[in-house]
């Protein structure tokens, strides 16, 4: 099978890109188009040369049906992300998520494209109205992105409904690892701590979430890719836990050793009293039952393997700034 993911430069695409690859699929990767032509965390991959490098623009309908034709599978990932940054650009998040969106369905309609994976989030949920949360969940749209990611699962889900087309919405929980970016909180903690930081500059410290280490988001979306009985349906992907922000900085100081470490409160990184999503605790019970995934990391072992990442890769964050 030939299949194309978006956003294969990125954090979890990248590694669903290396995945794939491992697995024997013949693969297609639609990169950002730049002028230095640079393939993002593909440029220094060892299975780059393995990969078709498509470059475009997920919002350019033109480039993304010139990238789909001749592919059985699309794994769409690309998107924007930062919550902060949908507060200052929600236009931005508009055309990106909600028009890319519809250019990869679109074109998966005209070519008949036979599986297509969208990716969704668990944002789009809200603060938790009940735990552990299932995929039938309210929608709640707490930020500019949720709501956007929001608009692009029903507009996935109405050409489900309308056209039959072979729909899967993938619904990660909070997804971290390498290659991930400081404006996510595991590596902004990790970060900090390795540069010697003695306040480490955090947001609000009572939110929970449920982490997921990224091999086992990646196996999640492979297992829904070969499922044939999830077309048309959310499937969450996530632990079936929670830990508080704070229990969480605490666990990652006990791992560097660093136990002298101090929270310091960041006006800047706390959300709108409103807009921050106060519980996140995923029900991953749909996923196990109708696919073989099980998750392979505990959340010790994926914060060692993200520390080591980061640890040889600290020139990469700025932990002077606060990360968008």
């Amino acid at each position: 099978m030939k299949v194309l993911i978006t956003g294969a430069g990125g954090f979890i695409g990248s590694h669903l890109t290396e995945r794939c690859v491992e697995l024997g699929y013949d693969v297609k990767a639609f990169i950002h188009y730049n002028a230095n032509n640079h393939w993002g965390w593909l440029e220094s991959s060892e299975i780059k040369n393995d990969v078709e490098i498509v470059s475009g623009d997920i919002r350019d309908f033109d480039s993304v049906y010139s990238a789909m034709q001749g592919v059985d599978t699309v794994f769409h990932l690309a998107a924007l992300i930062g919550i902060p940054y949908s507060y200052a650009s929600p236009l931005a998040y508009i055309r990106t998520n909600i028009e890319g969106g519809y250019n990869v369905l679109q074109s998966a309609k005209m070519l008949d494209t036979q599986n297509i994976l969208m990716t969704s989030t668990s944002e789009t949920y809200g603060t938790a109205q009940y735990i552990p949360i299932d995929e039938q969940h309210p929608n709640v749209g707490q930020s500019p992105y949720s709501a956007t990611k929001i608009s692009s699962d029903q507009i996935a889900l109405s050409y489900w409904l309308s056209f039959k087309s072979p729909v899967k919405i993938v619904r990660p929980f909070n997804t971290f690892g390498p290659r991930q970016s400081s404006r996510a909180v595991i590596p902004a903690i990790i970060s900090q701590a390795l540069a010697d930081e003695k306040q480490i500059k955090l947001g609000s410290l009572s939110p929970t979430r449920d982490f997921t280490f990224v091999k086992d988001t990646v196996d999640g979306f492979i297992e829904i890719y070969k499922s044939e009985k999830l077309f048309g349906e959310v499937t969450n992907i996530g632990t079936n836990t929670e830990i508080t922000i704070s229990d969480l900085a605490i666990k990652i100081f006990h791992l560097l050793g660093k136990k002298d470490l101090l929270i310091q409160d960041d006006d800047k990184r706390v959300r709108p009293e409103n807009s921050e999503v106060q519980r996140l605790y995923c029900d991953n019970t749909k996923l196990i039952e109708f696919t073989n995934w099980k998750p392979k990391f505990t959340l010790d072992r994926g914060l060692m393997e993200t520390i080591n990442w980061i640890q040889s890769n600290q020139s990469f964050y700025k932990t002077e700034i606060y990360h968008v």
